[in-house]
């Protein structure tokens, strides 16, 4: 078993301790913009502080614990060069999404929305590189193409049937596409095997959180209750993320 480096928990910590302390400061100053309803669709009631949406701001704080916790795996298990970046972006998720629910502002949505495209782009990106034995580089370019084609694709704007918003579309579409490289990943076999356990726990966290999120919007909604359906939807889908990272993580020669 190699030493385990602490670098990678270094840069986590750096990046949830910026990140938020941005946040912090913007939603302070009113840098994000007005209130605009952004979000309100989730059911939670706007509070008159300067956090509309309490349990929705705060339970992206999943996302900063799941990336730390990512990294610090990532002192041992290197993913080619992309460990490190990927804790750092789930780390990033939180402060993004919570921008969003803390001020209802139309910039804090599409921070919430950019979070996605970066995640979604990252698992995409990360199976094309293992399916074609490509560089970072491969991966880098793959990613930037990704997550422009995703803000391109949010522009068609709402009205989307079942997600609501086109952005949540390319979302989807690149996690599924993620799902099938994996899958014919795994089937093609080759030098090395990840163990489906991971991946399959990944997968059914996100389904459930996904259908978490749609029940939310109707049958389970408490505007100003303490517990939020989509508060779990963060917190499922931040334990999506790091089980993704430890199915990633499972490659082994075989």
């Amino acid at each position: 078993m190699p030493d385990r480096s602490l670098r990678p928990l270094g840069y986590a910590v750096a990046t949830a301790a910026l990140s938020t302390g941005l946040l912090v400061v913007a939603v302070k100053a009113g840098w994000l913009g007005a209130d605009v309803g952004r979000g309100a669709n989730f059911c939670e009631a706007a509070r008159a502080g300067w956090v509309k949406q309490p349990a929705n701001t705060f339970s992206n704080l999943g996302f900063v614990v799941a990336g730390l916790v990512i990294a610090w795996h990532a002192g041992r298990t290197r993913l080619g060069g992309l460990a490190t970046p990927y804790a750092c972006l789930v780390v990033l998720l939180g402060p993004a999404s919570a921008a969003m629910h803390a001020t209802q502002s139309e910039l804090g949505g599409q921070l919430d929305l950019l979070s996605m495209y970066l995640v979604a782009s990252f698992a995409a990106s990360y199976a094309f590189r293992r399916w074609y034995h490509r560089d970072l580089h491969f991966f880098w370019q793959l990613f930037i193409m990704f997550v422009a084609g995703c803000e391109l694709v949010g522009l068609l704007g709402d009205g989307v049937p079942v997600v609501q918003q086109s952005g949540n579309v390319a979302f989807a579409a690149l996690l599924l596409t993620a799902v099938v490289v994996e899958v014919r990943l795994w089937r093609r076999g080759g030098t090395t095997r990840t163990d489906l356990r991971w991946g399959a726990a990944a997968l059914g966290t996100i389904l459930v959180a996904f259908l978490v999120w749609n029940v939310t919007k109707s049958l389970w909604c408490a505007p100003h209750s303490p517990v939020q359906g989509h508060a779990v939807w963060h917190l499922l889908d931040a334990l999506s993320a790091y089980l993704l990272f430890r199915f990633w993580a499972s490659e082994r020669p075989q």
